[in-house]
């Protein structure tokens, strides 16, 4: 969450920050709540100090009278102390829940764009690939050849499932151990394997929850929610701590499965794997200073970039603007790789800075020095990348005329002897 400070030395401010966000916060009705607050705790102190300074008097009087006076009126305090600390706790609830959906403030280098179609392409990297032959899609190619069985999927677990087969299924495990040998070997992360499902102080913590409840998948008897990305489990991995500096940066890459509830209009991209309620996923997390937090962003998209590189898939890099901003991120780029087959470009990754945001919710801190005042963490995070769109991209950029997948260099050492899918 942001600081209540600024709300409360800056609110024009953090008004005009909201408004390029283009979504409705309610930055005046926090302020009073706020002010609230300050005036009761204010209230109820002056209240302990006039008891405590009853009771010292209570115990050198010696007049009956005057103690049963000063009694009654330390009673009377104690009621009102009561009463206004219920009201307290009211107002604390109200104001948290407030504070918890409003979203992040956007660094001054985001664009002010409305929505998606104001993102900034930044560049293009790896050319498009020529065909001579019209390319088919990825699940034109996955039914014909029976590596992909959506009948079947739907059958064990219903729409928006299906069942990867023999060569594509090899592939995903592929990717999935390429991705991290990859990330671990030449980027400097330390691999952890992170529960599928967390507890709900870990999504309010990275700011899923309460905003995003209705994408997400509970199990009501134990409480636990299923993990919509690897970010929840790895960053919570250091709630409540107070990190030695030394360890700073820490980096994590960390495969798991995830689940979100995909709520998509009728007809709008029902063909193919392109979007499920469960998908794998590499994730890179970065814990970090805040002086350092600006060049770990750009490490990130290069450490993104180079799988994409490796693997010769053609890609972009997109400065996404404050109107399309995910509700924690201060500042975020997409990287989106080209489906030939379908004509489309793909989000593969979003790498995004969140500043102190999710370490305030979370309560993740450091200290310079063992002297120094704790202080907040600045988190990031990125795909590295996110499975099925890579294999997508692999598939439909990888085809032979007669449908067959050529399998890129980088991925032979995982196949053996094989040269086609």
């Amino acid at each position: 969450m942001i600081d209540i400070k600024l709300i409360r030395e800056q609110r024009e401010f953090v008004k005009k920050e909201m408004e390029k966000l283009f979504v409705p916060v309610q930055i005046d009705e926090i302020y009073e709540f706020d002010e609230s607050k300050r005036k009761l705790l204010y209230d109820t102190e002056c209240l302990r100090n006039t008891r405590k300074i009853l009771s010292k008097e209570i115990a050198a009087e010696k007049n009956e009278e005057v103690i049963l006076a000063k009694k009654n009126e330390v009673k009377r305090i104690n009621e009102l102390i009561k009463t206004q600390e219920d009201e307290l706790s009211a107002i604390e609830q109200k104001l948290n829940a407030l504070m918890l959906n409003v979203p992040n403030l956007p660094d001054s280098d985001v664009p002010v764009g409305r929505d998606e179609t104001e993102n900034v392409v930044v560049s293009y990297f790896n050319a498009k690939k020529k065909f001579d032959f019209k390319p088919k899609t990825h699940f034109e190619i996955g039914e014909k050849r029976d590596l992909i069985d959506f009948e079947r999927g739907v059958k064990i677990s219903g729409t928006r499932f299906y069942v990867l087969k023999k060569g594509f299924a090899k592939l995903q495990r592929a990717l999935i151990n390429f991705m991290l040998d990859t990330h671990i070997t030449y980027h400097d992360y330390e691999e952890v394997y992170p529960p599928y499902m967390v507890n709900e102080a870990c999504l309010v913590g990275t700011g899923q929850l309460p905003k995003f409840s209705d994408t997400l998948y509970k199990d009501d008897d134990s409480g636990l929610w299923f993990v919509p990305t690897a970010e929840v489990p790895v960053t919570n991995m250091y709630r409540d701590e107070i990190i030695d500096i030394k360890m700073l940066p820490i980096k994590h890459a960390a495969y798991t499965a995830c689940f979100r509830k995909e709520k998509m209009s009728a007809g709008k991209d029902t063909r193919g794997i392109k979007r499920g309620h469960q998908f794998d996923k590499v994730e890179l997390v970065k814990i970090t200073t805040p002086e350092t937090a600006k060049d770990e962003l750009f490490n990130l998209i290069n450490d993104v970039q180079d799988i994409l590189n490796r693997l010769d898939i053609p890609h972009r890099l997109v400065k996404i603007c404050t109107g399309d901003l995910s509700f924690s991120a201060k500042e975020k780029y997409d990287v989106e790789v080209y489906a030939p087959g379908m004509d489309e470009w793909l989000e593969v990754s979003s790498c995004s800075n969140f500043g102190s945001f999710q370490a305030r919710r979370a309560n993740i801190k450091f200290k310079r020095d063992k002297n120094s005042k704790a202080e907040f963490v600045n988190t990031l995070n990125g795909s590295g990348l996110a499975l099925p769109r890579v294999m997508i991209a692999i598939i439909e950029n990888y085809q032979t005329k007669d449908g067959y997948i050529r399998i890129p260099n980088s991925l032979k050492p995982y196949f053996g002897i094989e040269e086609f899918i």
